[in-house]
């Protein structure tokens, strides 16, 4: 009898296939289950290497249509979106881009409000009647300040609480003046200095204009009257009183009238004086505006230069029609005996004021025996309301010239700094291009002067 028992044995480490094995009568037998045939005769090198490789897996024959859509389905189902991150990752992640957003809010806060509280506190910018974006509109004008009378403000300085004025002249003179002795001059009465009127608007164009605001500590303002004085100390270093006996020129003086002829001669005749004190000067009247340093387009060799109220385009032309409103005089023998010729000539002509009266001595002869040599100085960089500085990027000064009254002229005014200040915000390219001009005249009206 023989008896057969089969046992299984595992390989832990290797796990091979179980063994078999046979009990028998006369022996163990043992085989493993796939252990490989035994060589047939006559197989040849090829043969034995296919049988032990076995067969080809079913991936390297030809697949199937069917088990390519298998493969398609099951691709795009693995692609189809990310796994989601692991709990750990996904709360870093989240911690991150809240920290970034924190950042992010720290920075644009304190940006937010200084750019607001520096847009608040830029001054406003008024649109043209051209639509243009770059330029934001100024509130309304305020109401023009005319001042009235009050008891003790007005008339003439009270002479016992002054010193001597040539004194105070030479003494003010000296501190205001440049190296080479030139200062610049305007004058002033109470009409012209209450609080945003005419004075601060010309004292804010110095401030505004391109080089103009070191030209400060040169200028004397003469004061006609004691309010005008009072009110000079109040926003100016140089001012000077100059007393005129028996003449009260603190109200408006319109053009013209007698109140006007005697306050431009008696100007006239100071600013001799200072030419006599070695001091040459720029005269401006408070109603110019100054957009520009002056002094580069001065001529050299001229003794006497003089603005235009029409300008023909030479420079030494007589035809040119002079303002006296701004002059620059060079302080020699030539320019002292004109002034002296300029102002005894009111008498040959009465009822005339200076302007016009130089208008007619420049063809008298003696004024080319003294030997002054005359400049007219061109519009294009000394405009006025009669005849404007077309070119913002040339203009000098402006002149609220040919306009009568003291509300208009102040009205216009304001319009020509609001007009420098709309040029002044531009572009460098949009000044090249040339794409704003001046709004003015609108109140001053150039009618008014026809006889």
């Amino acid at each position: 009898m023989v008896l057969r028992r089969r046992r299984r044995f595992t390989n832990p480490v290797h796990s091979t296939p179980p063994a078999t094995v046979t009990l028998t009568g006369v022996g163990v037998s043992c085989h493993a289950a796939h252990s490989p045939p035994r060589r047939a005769v006559g197989d040849s090198v090829s043969d034995r290497r296919r049988r032990r490789r076995g067969p080809l897996p079913p991936a390297m024959g030809r697949p199937s249509r069917q088990t390519l859509a298998q493969a398609s389905a099951t691709s795009l189902r693995r692609f189809r979106g990310r796994s989601p991150l692991p709990p750990s990752r996904a709360s870093a992640a989240l911690r991150r881009a809240a920290a970034v957003l924190l950042l992010a809010a720290a920075v644009a806060l304190p940006c937010a409000v200084l750019y607001r509280a520096a847009v608040e506190d830029t001054a406003p910018v008024y649109v043209p009647r051209v639509r243009r974006p770059w330029l934001r509109r100024d509130p309304p004008l305020p109401p023009v300040e005319v001042p009235e009378e009050e008891d003790g403000d007005f008339g003439p300085f009270p002479l016992g609480d002054l010193d001597s004025e040539d004194v105070r002249l030479e003494l003010v003179l000296q501190e205001a003046s440049m190296d080479n002795k030139t200062i610049i001059l305007t004058t002033l009465n109470a009409a012209w200095a209450s609080p945003g009127s005419v004075i601060d608007l010309f004292i804010d164009s110095f401030r505004r204009g391109v080089g103009t605001s070191s030209l400060l500590r040169h200028l004397v303002i003469v004061a006609f009257d004691w309010k005008a004085y009072k009110r000079c100390v109040k926003i100016h270093h140089y001012c000077f009183a100059l007393t005129t006996e028996d003449v009260d020129f603190s109200e408006e003086k319109r053009f013209q009238t007698a109140g006007y002829l005697e306050m431009m001669w008696r100007r006239l005749d100071f600013l001799r004086v200072v030419l006599e004190k070695g001091y040459s000067f720029i005269f401006s009247d408070a109603d110019i505006m100054w957009f520009r340093n002056p002094f580069p387009f001065f001529y050299s060799d001229g003794d006497f230069q003089i603005a235009c109220d029409h300008y023909v385009g030479n420079a030494t032309d007589l035809r040119n029609i002079a303002n006296g409103g701004f002059n620059y005089v060079k302080s020699n023998d030539q320019s002292i005996e004109f002034y002296k010729f300029w102002y005894s000539s009111r008498f040959r002509y009465p009822g005339y004021h200076d302007q016009d009266v130089f208008n007619i001595i420049k063809h008298d002869p003696y004024t080319a025996d003294i030997g002054l040599t005359i400049k007219f100085l061109s519009t294009a960089y000394f405009g006025g309301i009669c005849e404007p500085s077309r070119d913002l990027n040339k203009v000098c000064t402006m002149h609220a010239n040919c306009c009568i009254g003291l509300r208009s002229k102040i009205h216009d005014l304001r319009i020509m700094m609001e007009d420098w200040r709309n040029y002044m915000s531009m572009t460098p390219s949009l000044k090249r291009f040339g794409a704003l001009s001046w709004r003015v005249p609108q109140n001053c009206s150039l009618s008014l002067l026809s006889p």
